[in-house]
């Protein structure tokens, strides 16, 4: 039996336990509960900053845009990684001022203008100081490692060609999105999609570690163009100096591939530089060539002919008396530069006689006439799919008397563009088919039309032969050992709703070799001020210095070489010339 005494021992016990343990739960708790006062009271910003030295985030990374090529895969147009150096105001403190001094000069920022920053924007957690600075100078940036100060990465868009490809290439702003030309015009294919990952930062907010891609990003597409930068030099060349040259207040240019209709050249003066984004002035990155028109004046009198030839209202062997000089249309006058009396077609053409074409188009239905010209193109755009490109106007030919369809036939009452003037030009130089006009490479235009018969075209190719021959009105637009078939005009700019006594375009627009044409192109002059004015004069000869090296570039063998049937004499003389 167990003794009462024993029984009081064992209660005894049994409190002492329970008080025991029940004073380690006690001091446990007093533990725990003076730590959490300690965290949430004492350790609270010593912990922050910890967490803050330690922070994951999810951050965009940019997509590299796609580059532009030429048709021989030279790049016109590529995105360089740069850095970009922004703010956070917000964790900007007390910042040795000789460290800002640095930066300023690094960033080639004014003075003072770090400090301006951050009064400006106190409340904001990202601001820009310098966008688009270049590896090195990033490298040093950080190394000065000022709090609030960061780095991010972007792209830089350069152009190799600079000037040479400006307007057709156009710019992107700088965010890399694109502003003008082809790089407005292909934005959505040029441009990529910016990817996402997560990363570590410290303190300071610099990425110290990659932690995970989110999502890969996908760079843009490449873009290849027809245009040949060995040729677009030569036109950049010599139409910058032709400019310079006669103080003209502008040029265009275009060059055509005569059997595919690629754009192999296209430049304007004056020009800009897409990489100096100070030299970014509206007058200046307009591409002329495409967006402005203008009355093409005598270069449309091959097409007058040619429609009535094809329709029978002129024969090959026809003459047209242009005695006395001029041709009375009831109250209205057509003049020629003198009275040139009966000339055939031929002559007509290398003349440039008002009168003859007059006649010729009197003869002629307006609504036929009118069809013809619409057939070529004018009054529609030339479809090549860049920003701002001009359709031009073509007069209606219900509004049209006798004396606004002789006037058309001369190249008054339609307003076109150089490229569209130039797309025109090689319905004569594929035998009287006409092209669409691209900006990209091919082998066969599957959208070209006949517009004439093969004969007409090559009737009047041969006509325009005898415009470059040294009675003719482009004697200065002939190339040593080819035949050019060409045509030149001069034309009044109208200036407040009239008609200028003394400004002037002039044009010219030539197709080599002619008997078995390769290109076409197109010149524009205007407001010449230097004295000479005329199209053959001043715009003549930039298409024999283009046309004379694009030649032997392209290796296209001399017309002596090709024809037999062709003065061996005449065309040597040439060649040396």
């Amino acid at each position: 039996m167990i003794s009462r005494y024993q029984k009081i021992e064992r209660k005894t016990g049994s409190k002492l336990r329970r008080r025991f343990l029940g004073g380690l739960m006690f001091c446990g708790m007093l533990m725990l509960l003076g730590k959490a006062i300690s965290l949430q009271v004492l350790e609270k910003e010593f912990l922050q900053q910890q967490g803050d030295m330690r922070q994951i985030v999810t951050t965009d990374v940019s997509a590299y845009r796609g580059k532009i090529f030429d048709r021989n895969g030279e790049p016109l147009a590529i995105s360089t990684p740069v850095k970009s150096v922004w703010l956070n105001p917000k964790q900007v403190g007390d910042v040795d001022s000789q460290r800002i001094v640095k930066l300023e000069s690094m960033l080639k920022i004014p003075r003072g203008k770090f400090t301006k920053v951050l009064k400006k924007n106190p409340g904001k957690h990202f601001v820009y100081l310098k966008r688009q600075v270049s590896p090195s100078v990033a490298e040093r940036v950080k190394a000065l490692d000022i709090t609030g100060v960061h780095l991010s990465r972007e792209f830089k868009r350069f152009y190799p060609s600079g000037e040479i490809t400006g307007h057709l290439l156009g710019f992107t702003n700088i965010d890399d999105v694109g502003q003008e030309g082809l790089e407005l015009a292909f934005e959505n294919l040029l441009k990529g999609v910016p990817g996402k990952k997560r990363v570590m930062r410290d303190g300071k907010k610099h990425i110290i570690a990659d932690i995970e891609e989110i999502r890969s990003p996908v760079p843009g597409k490449d873009l290849q163009i027809s245009i040949d930068s060995r040729l677009q030099y030569l036109a950049y060349r010599e139409l910058k100096a032709a400019v310079k040259l006669h103080q003209a207040s502008s040029g265009s240019l275009v060059m055509l591939d005569a059997k595919t209709g690629e754009v192999l050249a296209v430049v304007n003066q004056p020009g800009f530089n897409p990489n100096d984004r100070a030299d970014l002035q509206g007058y200046r990155y307009r591409n002329r060539a495409m967006t402005d028109v203008f009355e093409p004046g005598s270069t449309v009198k091959p097409f007058l002919i040619a429609s009535a030839l094809d329709a029978g209202y002129v024969k090959e062997g026809e003459v047209v008396d242009t005695s006395p000089g001029y041709y009375r249309i009831g109250r209205n006058v057509v003049r020629d530069f003198r009275n040139y009396g009966v000339l055939g077609l031929p002559d007509i053409l290398k003349k440039s006689s008002n009168v003859a074409v007059s006649k010729i188009a009197n003869k002629m239905p307006a609504e036929e006439m009118w069809s013809f010209y619409n057939r070529l193109g004018m009054g529609q755009s030339a479809g090549v799919g860049f920003p701002g490109e001009a359709s031009g106007t073509l007069i209606d030919y219900q509004n049209m008397d006798s004396f606004e369809q002789a006037t058309l036939s001369f190249g008054y009452g339609v307003n076109m563009s150089v490229m569209q003037l130039a797309r025109a030009y090689t319905a004569l130089a594929d035998d009287g088919v006409l092209h669409s006009v691209t900006l990209f490479k091919r082998e066969i235009d599957q959208d070209s039309r006949r517009v004439f018969t093969a004969k007409t075209a090559s009737n009047i190719r041969a006509m325009l032969e005898h415009v470059v021959e040294k009675d003719g009105t482009a004697y200065k637009a002939r190339v040593g050992g080819y035949s050019v078939a060409g045509k030149t005009g001069t034309v009044r700019k109208i200036i407040n709703g009239r008609y200028s006594k003394d400004q002037y375009l002039s044009l010219f627009v030539g197709i080599i070799p002619a008997e078995d044409p390769r290109l076409v192109m197109a010149v524009l002059v205007d407001d010449p001020k230097a004295g000479e004015y005329y199209g053959g004069a001043v715009a003549g000869p930039i298409f024999s210095k283009v046309m004379g090296r694009s030649m032997r570039i392209l290796g296209i063998d001399p017309s002596f070489q090709k024809d037999p049937k062709r003065p061996l004499v005449l065309a040597a003389q040439e060649h040396k010339s």
